[in-house]
């Protein structure tokens, strides 16, 4: 179990040793709205938008800001910050030469989100260039502009912005205000319950029934699950996070004790940066509080970039603790039809025609083609909120 170092009973530390808070006080909130009409502006895009709001909150401490060059490029070749710390995902702000051009090292920026809203000021420290093309390989296994991550690292400006960021305030989530937890108050909340160990999981799908087996698995060897899936920016091909909540919501309902499970928001957006991105889905959730990190199969995978385990095997190429959460591997689930319950090879004498095997994708594409998805891969409750969603005529 990964606790506080200084002493093992308080709760696990943030990554750094400290949560990071950067919204803007009063004090500094009256400051920089009244130079909203003079600072020099940079409008941001969904995935910056969510970037801006982890960083504020503490997500993704022991961040203050967009990364300077050195922490990038370190990063991008070694996984790790300047100071040596364990860090997978470079966190940039990337605008065009003429949005760059006229700001100045020193200077206070406006940002701006898509509908022009003033909602964050960046302290810029560095204005430099990166290579494209290495971040896609070294951070996506590939260049191929096909990968959705790799898309957006071509598409967006040839220039770095970096420095220190405040969010202007926390306003409450437009869909989701009960399930906006933040690291502070996940921490707190965990502690309440007297939770020492808890286990993160991460989704961007509906939870079907091997999701559920794998986190119940976890569930017997902790104090508690924090569910928590991600509502930022994903592919357009995934099912819309407003859906995928209301499924949590019938599961956690009908079949999980209610006093062992918190549903939570997680405002990032999808990066499909496979093995990277599980560690980085690691971290971010020991910022929250959690102490273990349920990785099954394809972690944060998409098309076939990724071997099936290798979301597993990059945790081996960091120190024993050297991240500070514990991560929980899984072997792809299945349903078995010999032993009529959810399995793994490890637990299940089957052949391989004896295992229904379940995966978001697969139940994306049954809801497309106007299929249900049966019992063995959905809990009926869910399949019908599915269903009811995706307009596919209940049979």
């Amino acid at each position: 179990m990964s606790q506080h170092p200084d002493n093992p009973l308080l709760p696990i530390a943030p990554h750094g040793g400290q949560l990071i808070n950067r919204i803007a006080n009063a004090e500094q909130q009256a400051e920089f709205l009244s130079k909203a009409d003079f600072l020099p502006r940079v409008q941001l895009d969904e995935r910056a938008v969510s970037d801006l709001e982890l960083i504020a909150i503490g997500g993704f401490s022991p961040l203050t800001g967009f990364m300077e060059q050195a922490d990038y490029e370190r990063v991008v070749e070694e996984m790790h910050l300047a100071n040596g710390l364990a860090w997978s995902i470079p966190i940039t702000l990337s605008v065009t030469e003429s949005v760059a051009e006229p700001l100045k090292e020193g200077s206070f920026v406006r940002l701006d989100d898509a509908t022009g809203r003033y909602i964050g000021v960046l302290e810029l420290t560095q204005k430099y260039r990166y290579d494209k093309a290495k971040e896609a390989l070294k951070v996506y296994r590939t260049e191929d502009e096909k990968h959705p991550g790799v898309k957006v690292v071509y598409q967006q400006g040839d220039i770095n912005l970096a420095g220190n960021v405040w969010l202007l305030q926390r306003d409450p989530h437009p869909l989701f205000p009960t399930y906006q937890i933040d690291p502070a108050a996940s921490r707190a909340q965990f502690q309440a319950k007297g939770w020492k160990t808890v286990v993160g999981f991460q989704t961007r799908n509906p939870i079907h029934r091997a999701h559920e087996y794998i986190q119940k698995c976890a569930m017997e060897t902790v104090d508690g699950l924090f569910l928590h899936p991600l509502v930022g920016a994903t592919k357009e091909d995934d099912i819309p996070a407003d859906v995928r909540m209301r499924c949590y919501e019938i599961l956690l309902e009908h079949y999980y004790p209610g006093d062992r499970v918190i549903l939570a928001i997680n405002p990032a957006a999808m990066r499909y940066a496979g093995p990277r991105e599980a560690i980085f889905h690691a971290l971010v959730r020991k910022n929250y509080g959690c102490t273990h990190f349920i990785v099954g199969r394809d972690h944060a995978g998409v098309g076939d970039y990724y071997g099936t385990y290798d979301a597993q095997y990059i945790f081996n190429e960091f120190a024993p603790g050297e991240l500070g959460i514990t991560p929980m591997m899984f072997e792809h689930a299945f349903y078995c039809l010999r032993t009529e319950s959810m399995a793994t090879t490890k637990t299940s004498p089957s052949t391989p025609e004896e295992r229904v095997h379940l995966s978001g994708t697969k139940v994306r594409e049954m809801l497309r083609r106007g299929e249900l998805p049966p019992p063995q891969f959905s809990r009926p409750e869910v399949a019908a909120e599915l269903a009811r969603a995706m307009k596919v005529p209940m049979v």
